[in-house]
C-alpha cells in the first residue's frame, strides 16, 4: 500500500493498493497553491482510505517534468513524509502516470504525452506501448519544446497519437509504483526533472556595500 504525491501539474495525492486499486484520491488543479493544500490532501486521503502511516509500504513521488516552484513542493513533501514514516521513497516520472492511465483505459500503440511547461513551452514524453504487466514503455527521456516543434513533419515523434493533460493523477502514479515494484522494474532517477534552470539564480559573489 502506497501514498502517492505529484505536484508537476496541480496537486494530487492518493492512497493505492496493488490488489484493490486506488483507495482514495484528492486533487487541486490550481498550480499556485501546492504548499497550501498538500498537507490537507494527505490527511484526507489517509482518513478516507482508513489507512495508518504504519500500514504504508512506501511513498511514491512524481519527479516531473514540471515547473521548478510547484514540482519541488511535492517532491519535498513526499521525501519528508517517507523519512518521518521510516518508509522507502519511490521516484517516478510523472508522465508515466498519464500514459498508464491511457493504456489502462484501452489505448494501444504509440502515445505522446504533453503537459504545460509555461513560458509558451511544453513538456513531452513518447511511448511505444504498454508491456505485459500494463506499464507504459517510454522512448527515451522526457523533453522540453516549443508547441510548434511538435507539429513539424520531421520531428522524431511526429504523427503519434497525442494527449494533452492539465493534471497528473496520483492514483495512476501510485499504481505505476505498485506494478513496477511487483514486477521488479527500475524506478526513475531520484532527481527532479525541471528540464530548465529555475527563475532565481545565485549571484556570483558577495554584494559590495558602500
Amino acid at each position: 500500500m502506497l501514498l502517492a504525491i505529484d505536484t508537476s501539474a496541480g496537486t494530487s495525492v492518493a492512497v493505492v493498493d496493488r490488489e484493490r486499486g486506488v483507495l482514495a484520491e484528492r486533487g487541486v488543479a490550481d498550480t499556485m497553491r501546492h504548499a497550501e493544500v498538500i498537507g490537507t490532501l494527505i490527511a484526507e486521503c489517509l482518513a478516507e482510505a482508513s489507512v495508518t502511516v504504519a500500514e504504508l509500504s512506501a511513498v511514491a513521488g512524481g519527479m516531473g517534468p514540471g515547473p521548478f516552484t510547484g514540482l519541488r513542493v511535492g517532491i519535498a513533501a513526499a521525501r519528508v513524509f517517507a523519512l518521518g514514516a521510516g518508509k522507502p521513497f519511490i521516484p517516478l516520472v510523472s508522465h508515466d502516470a498519464i500514459a498508464y492511465g491511457r493504456y489502462r483505459a484501452g489505448h494501444t500503440g504509440a502515445l505522446l504525452v504533453v503537459t504545460d511547461a509555461r513560458r509558451r513551452e511544453v513538456y513531452w514524453s513518447a511511448y511505444s506501448g504498454a508491456d505485459a504487466v500494463g506499464l507504459p514503455v517510454r522512448i527515451g527521456d522526457p523533453g522540453l519544446a516549443k508547441p510548434a516543434e511538435l507539429l513539424e513533419a520531421d520531428w522524431p515523434h511526429a504523427g503519434m497519437f497525442r494527449v494533452d493533460e492539465p493534471v497528473v493523477s496520483a492514483g495512476d502514479l501510485g499504481m505505476v509504483a505498485e506494478l513496477s515494484w511487483a514486477a521488479g522494474r527500475a524506478f526513475a532517477a531520484d532527481e527532479p526533472l525541471y528540464l530548465r534552470s529555475p527563475d532565481v539564480t545565485l549571484s556570483a559573489g558577495p554584494k559590495r556595500v558602500s
